[in-house]
């Protein structure tokens, strides 16, 4: 189905608006379009990624069922029901949906989350053969190259995934989750206060110092040897330099639990959990901190405000609940 004049104009600056993360504005557009075309699956499966990318994860799921239910094979839809599945934790139904996605339209993407799915299962044989069939077809594809490493990780054949690295290196030599990687895997069987020197010595090469990757993992070394002053600086930096990547605002969150730190703590893990309301850890820690402190009506004022960028999150809403019953219950 071909979208008119109006609706393609409308769907072309939504994806240029994506592309700088300004999804308020990409909405807008896409919604606009879908008033001009209100059923077709393309605008739909457009505002249905928007969604996923926010974690809006019921509207994403909402909109890429009804897609199914006029077009049961459209291939995006499956690729965004995979994901959102994913997401959810519901790994059996993403394999389902990805699996479906491999047929209808076998790209690389639909093989690479259906290896991934399969790893995050650990079933790493079936992933390594998904990813090893995929190859065949998409030689030196990068990010299945990516994939395939992680899973020989996964399978303690560290040897082979530095060599798969390093092959992924010599495609893209400015990958910095590669480059990371090959630091990672050189440092495995390596005293940790020489690989901590190391990295502090590469992150001072002007060609380094604004890796975010590498800051990560020296972060991380530094947290496994307990120097949580350290980490937390280290995480703070990589955090700014991916410009707000969630995972470094939680391990410098985490960073500040273990040194006692509840004020900047709650001010990390908060912020990180308004923006992914699902993690259930991310969860468990700011309840047990708000607890700690005695300020459980801060963390319902901190779901409140969470649901407002999430309306449709049925456990944030249970959370609060179960939150209020707490407070009413201390009350009385």
């Amino acid at each position: 189905m071909k979208l008119n004049k109006f609706a393609q104009i409308k769907w072309e600056r939504a994806k240029n608006l994506k592309k700088t993360g300004q999804y308020h504005e990409a909405e807008e557009e896409l919604r606009n379009a879908l008033q001009d075309a209100p059923d077709h699956p393309l605008l739909k499966a457009s505002l249905a990624e928007l969604y996923l990318r926010q974690d809006r994860l019921t509207e994403a799921r909402m909109l890429s069922e009804s897609i199914l239910s006029l077009d049961p094979q459209y291939p995006q839809a499956k690729y965004l029901m995979g994901e959102i599945s994913f997401k959810e934790d519901r790994l059996e139904e993403a394999l389902q949906y990805f699996y479906q996605a491999t047929q209808k339209n076998p790209s690389y993407y639909a093989f690479q989350r259906l290896a991934r799915t399969l790893r995050k299962m650990k079933r790493y044989e079936e992933a390594l053969d998904t990813v090893n069939s995929a190859l065949v077809k998409y030689k030196n594809n990068l990010p299945l190259l990516k994939e395939k490493a992680l899973v020989l990780s996964r399978m303690r054949h560290w040897d082979e995934a530095l060599r798969i690295y390093q092959k992924a290196k010599e495609l893209d030599p400015k990958d910095k989750f590669v480059v990371k990687e090959i630091y990672k895997l050189r440092g495995m069987d390596r005293d940790d206060e020489k690989v901590i020197k190391e990295l502090q010595m590469v992150l001072s090469l002007p060609s380094e110092k604004d890796n975010q990757q590498l800051h990560g993992l020296l972060g991380q070394k530094l947290k496994e040897a307990a120097k949580w002053k350290e980490a937390a600086v280290e995480f703070h930096t990589a955090w700014l330099l991916s410009s707000g990547d969630v995972f470094f605002l939680k391990q410098e969150g985490y960073c500040h639990y273990h040194l006692g730190n509840y004020e900047k703590a709650t001010k990390y893990l908060g912020e990180a959990f308004k923006k992914k309301p699902n993690d259930y850890i991310l969860k468990a820690t700011l309840k047990k901190l708000y607890t700690t402190t005695g300020n459980l009506k801060l963390f319902a004022g901190l779901i409140e405000e969470t649901l407002k960028d999430h309306p449709h999150n049925v456990k944030l809403m249970g959370a609060l609940k179960g939150i209020k019953k707490q407070i009413h219950a201390e009350k009385t």
